[in-house]
């Protein structure tokens, strides 16, 4: 009898998100890690980089710890561009995309 269930690769949609928000909540965790990233190569305390990117340090740490109701893409972008990244929305075509086949929504990081 096995106590334990192995995921599908996908934490968000094992924990029963929709695909859609399933991929939009893979591409915030993405862009948080990346602020972190940022905070920690940069050296700064999060009260530095709050200030920063323009919030105040218990929303910043909220959000580094996983907290992403209430935060939207575009504005993790925008703190990400505040600590000196660009950030670049790239379009694709699905190859041979049939009428309501749906895209999908990713987060590609280059370093």
């Amino acid at each position: 009898m096995s106590d334990y269930t192995i995921g599908s690769g996908d934490i968000f949609a094992d924990l029963g998100l929709s695909p859609a928000e399933a991929e939009e909540a893979n591409v915030k965790s993405g862009l948080i890690q990346q602020i972190a990233d940022a905070i920690e190569s940069q050296g700064l305390k999060q009260m530095e980089a709050a200030a920063l990117v323009g919030v105040d340090q218990p929303t910043l740490s909220k959000v580094l710890r996983g907290r992403m109701d209430g935060v939207s893409v575009e504005r993790l972008a925008a703190w990400l561009n505040k600590l000196g990244y660009d950030v670049t929305v790239k379009v694709v075509r699905k190859p041979k995309a049939e009428a309501g086949d749906r895209g999908h929504f990713a987060l590609e990081v280059v370093a």
